[in-house]
């Protein structure tokens, strides 16, 4: 029988932490072993049972080193100083962690990749079962329909999210860029403005809306000679991404080392 998952809950009062506890309440292979958010919540010093309803014999922490000698892994879904000051953290506690942070650039990329040298990461713009089948799906789509058809993604968020485009649209544009056998760098634009002439047929369009509650929607077109492909995807509840990071935790229970992405996770990849 394999142990329980001992799991510290990064960013605990926020719209994701508190779906993600809900999430990791309901599943017997699980210990929430800690909680912790950032130094200057209101909710600090309180008890779990006064913030979340469950009588755990925890309080909302600051002193993330303390809390992750306790835990086995991390889920993080909060802001990009913050996730990389708990990497560093985790690395020296020998921590693993489920990263659902968006926003990070190139070279924090590649510092959770030598992190996970020492470590076991799983990182994902989107945790969802979904939208990671959808990545499969667009890369396989842009490989059969060629440059003939012109690729352009979109997304829309919520009024509050401070990075755009949203990971998982870049993330689909990355597939669709693997698919064609070129790199998105060379290849992206991200919106369009002004006289910008005749669209270059090996473009690959980028584009975030905002407004609202929404959650997260996602959509690739293909368009091409007589026709239109369209696929969509769509959120409604933060659940899924709660649901995704759970398999994740569970997932790097049998890993010592390495970065692994939710494709991993789910056998796609």
């Amino acid at each position: 029988m394999m142990s329980k998952v001992n799991v510290i809950v990064a960013g605990c009062c926020g719209k994701m932490g508190r779906q993600i506890i809900e999430v990791l309440l309901q599943d017997a292979e699980v210990l929430i072993k800690g909680v912790f958010e950032h130094p200057r919540n209101s909710n600090l010093g309180r008890s779990f049972k006064e913030v979340f309803g469950q009588d755990l014999p925890l309080f909302i922490e600051k002193d993330v080193a303390r809390v992750a000698a306790a835990g086995d892994v991390i889920i993080d879904f909060t802001e990009r100083e913050s996730t990389l000051n708990t990497l560093r953290i985790a690395e020296q506690a020998r921590c693993k962690m489920v990263i659902g942070t968006t926003g990070l650039q190139e070279s924090e990329m590649q510092e959770l990749k030598r992190i996970a040298q020492r470590t076991a990461l799983v990182q994902a713009p989107n945790m969802g079962i979904g939208v990671n089948l959808l990545l499969d799906v667009v890369e396989r789509m842009s490989t059969l329909l060629k440059e003939e058809y012109n690729i352009e993604v979109w997304e829309m968020h919520h009024n509050q999210k401070k990075d755009a485009p949203s990971g998982t649209a870049l993330a689909l544009a990355e597939a669709a860029a693997q698919g064609r056998g070129t790199s998105l760098k060379g290849v992206a634009v991200h919106g369009r403005q002004g006289i910008t002439g005749a669209r270059k047929q090996n473009e690959i369009g980028i584009h975030s809306l905002r407004g609202g509650d929404v959650v997260g929607e996602h959509g690739v077109i293909f368009a091409g000679p007589g026709e239109k492909i369209e696929i969509r995807h769509s959120v409604s509840s933060r659940s899924v991404f709660a649901n995704g990071a759970l398999l994740a935790a569970k997932f790097l229970q049998k890993k010592d080392k390495g970065f692994f992405t939710m494709q991993e996770v789910l056998g796609i990849k």
